[in-house]
């Protein structure tokens, strides 16, 4: 068995080209995903240190560029049995996401952790989270 954690976020390739393109134009980044209503349920990306995590919010994890990945607890709730993949589509999402001006959003595809992952999920430590 491995010590590692079970990666519960990810990027396409796509995504990851984006995102490094976002990194070079506006420094260190970061995602949140709110859930809830309109672009809640998109991932937004900011500027690293503009978007003030609560103390609930929940650290999936780290993507490129060490680009932390925080979501509600409450959406958390939802997803905390599936892998997400950030992944990158045609059209506009938030005006508030740095990716909005590209003409392009961020999206989630989500699986479901097989059940090796599943297994392995239950005996972690709790994440991280905005009051740590």
């Amino acid at each position: 068995m491995t010590d590692e954690r079970v990666e519960r976020v990810r990027l396409t390739p796509a995504a990851a080209e984006l995102l490094a393109g976002l990194v070079r134009r506006h420094g260190p980044v970061m995602f949140h995903q709110s859930g809830g209503c309109c672009d809640g349920s998109s991932p937004m990306c900011y500027p690293r240190g503009e978007f003030l995590v609560g103390a609930s919010d929940v650290l999936l994890g780290r993507l490129d560029h060490d680009t932390p990945f925080w979501m509600s607890a409450a959406q958390y709730a939802y997803w905390k049995h599936t892998q997400l993949t950030v992944d990158v589509v045609p059209g506009r999402g938030s005006g508030f996401s740095l990716e909005a001006p590209e003409g392009v959003r961020f999206l989630i595809r989500s699986r479901l952790f097989t059940d090796d992952e599943s297994e392995r999920v239950e005996k972690e430590p709790p994440l991280t989270t905005g009051a740590d």
